[in-house]
């Protein structure tokens, strides 16, 4: 799950402190509609990327454990 942050109190203290505590992204507020969309579409990308991976990753497990179990 991506997380985007939306504040309308921005600082660079506030900005650190939600990227170190996890978030994938950081809106100021008023909000400009198309950056939104366009962050909203960037974080969902790469949400697909993760889990693409993921799931190529548990395809290449698989199969290394049948190729032992098979010799």
């Amino acid at each position: 799950m991506r997380k985007i942050i939306i504040t309308g109190y921005p600082s660079l203290q506030n900005a650190i402190e939600a990227l170190n505590k996890g978030a994938d992204a950081y809106i100021i507020k008023p909000l400009d509609m198309d950056k939104t969309l366009a962050t909203i579409e960037e974080q969902l990308r790469k949400q697909g990327e993760e889990e693409k991976m993921t799931e190529e990753q548990l395809v290449e497990f698989i199969e290394t454990r049948i190729r032992k179990l098979e010799t």
